[in-house]
């Protein structure tokens, strides 16, 4: 495990920043009215990589890659020009390098800053890839934590809607949609009553590959650029109506939310951690060349309208995930399928074996039948109109921490009803 790595600006060197020399993960930011730029985070501060891609301090390649206000232009470059880039990045902010006097001006603070979203989004796929989820929603909807008879083998996803990716800090409208009481004989319209979150990571594919051609699980690890915390919001009542016979749909295309700063694969690979044990063994074509999850503590807090503080109501890790986002790349792309730059690759619900480490609404309140109690002396089970909830995730090194920033959204009430 390395250790903390010595930077000139001040903010990078404490303990207890999510943005050490060690992270430097890569966003878009404004300030007031101006452009978007391309930043990378380290401390307190965010550097403008597009002004110093202009002022040839930086120079990634021959070509301009910064004057647009994402990063799939780098992405698209490859791995090797990834890793020069950062060392000539982590060079430059190091403790006595000589570009501190040209860098210095470039500096912008966070808390001045408006985040955008890092990339523009090509396709969301998000997976159902948590054993632990899969058990405890087997419990409750059908009674049984037995396992659909293909869980054990594939990574299980479906197809999301990248035109409702959003990034951290927007807000999302509670859906509307058709949803069915049990002992009714129709179902009613209106809007959704269970709404929930689900606590993931998203993996963002940095070069793609072609239609008609699979890739190994070593070459999907190679091709995913970096992480994201990502929530993926969820409709209960309007899910469990429609997701007979085909998955998925409305219940989940109104709102995904994910962290602004991408944190690099480079960044993690002192926290790679072995996958769970398995149930039974893998095809060869999913078996890793090395491990392919990461040792990232994660926390969500729910915090209501008006109220001073926020109430952490899970924790769990990264590693309790079954499959790994080289797993999942290299199933998704098996058949075919043409993977491309800026691809979102969701987890899936990432949940531990005790309640206290549950990544979802519907298994802390038991689907309802069991709610808690927040901070605040409010009762939950799912999410209200004017509740914030926030994703945290850390890896935590030695005297330092590779962190992910905030993912957070605000409910607001549904819009309103347009059939009335």
């Amino acid at each position: 495990m390395s250790n903390l790595l010595k930077s000139w600006v001040t903010s990078a060197n404490s303990a207890d920043t999510d943005f050490p020399l060690n992270n430097l993960p890569y966003g878009v930011y404004s300030i007031g009215e101006g452009d978007a730029h391309c930043g990378v985070a380290i401390g307190d501060m965010i550097l403008d990589v597009t002004a110093a891609e202009e002022a040839g301090i930086l120079t990634p390649s021959e070509v301009a890659v910064f004057d647009v206000p994402f990063w799939n232009d780098f992405m698209d470059l490859g791995r090797d020009v990834w890793a020069a880039f950062r060392v000539e990045l982590t060079e430059a902010l190091a403790e006595g390098s000589p570009k501190q006097a040209a860098l210095e001006p470039l500096l912008m603070a966070q808390s001045d800053a408006t985040l955008h979203m890092p990339f523009a989004v090509a396709e969301y796929t998000d997976f159902y890839a948590g054993m632990q989820h899969a058990k405890n929603m087997g419990s409750i909807l059908r009674g049984s934590p037995d396992l659909p008879a293909n869980w054990l083998h594939i990574p299980i996803g479906y197809n999301g809607r990248a035109s409702t990716v959003v990034v951290s800090g927007a807000d999302i409208h509670r859906p509307l949609g058709q949803t069915k009481a049990p002992d009714a004989e129709m179902p009613s319209f209106g809007p959704c009553k269970r709404l929930d979150i689900e606590l993931e990571m998203g993996a963002i594919v940095g070069t793609g590959s072609t239609m008609g051609q699979p890739i190994t699980v070593d070459q999907a690890d190679a091709m995913i650029f970096g992480y994201v915390l990502l929530n993926d919001w969820s409709a209960r009542d309007i899910q469990g109506w429609e997701y007979q016979p085909l998955g998925p749909f409305q219940g989940k295309a109104f709102g995904t939310t994910i962290s602004p700063w991408i944190v690099t694969t480079t960044a993690l690979e002192n926290f790679r951690t072995s996958s769970p044990p398995r149930e039974k063994e893998l095809l060869p074509y999913l078996n890793e060349g090395k491990p392919g999850l990461y040792d990232v503590n994660l926390e969500v807090t729910m915090q209501p309208e008006g109220a001073a503080t926020a109430t952490t109501i899970t924790r769990t890790n990264y590693s309790r995930m079954y499959y790994s986002a080289a797993q999942q790349l290299c199933h998704h792309a098996v058949c075919g399928c043409e993977m491309t730059t800026g691809d979102l690759l969701g987890s899936g619900t990432i949940s531990g074996p005790t309640k206290d480490e549950f990544g979802s609404l519907l298994e802390l309140s038991w689907a309802g039948r069991e709610p808690f109690t927040l901070d605040t002396g409010e009762i939950r089970t799912f999410i209200e109109d004017g509740d914030t909830l926030t994703l945290k995730g850390h890896a935590q090194g030695k005297g330092f921490r590779i962190g992910f920033g905030e993912c957070h959204g605000k409910i607001l009430p549904a819009v309103n009803n347009p059939f009335e």
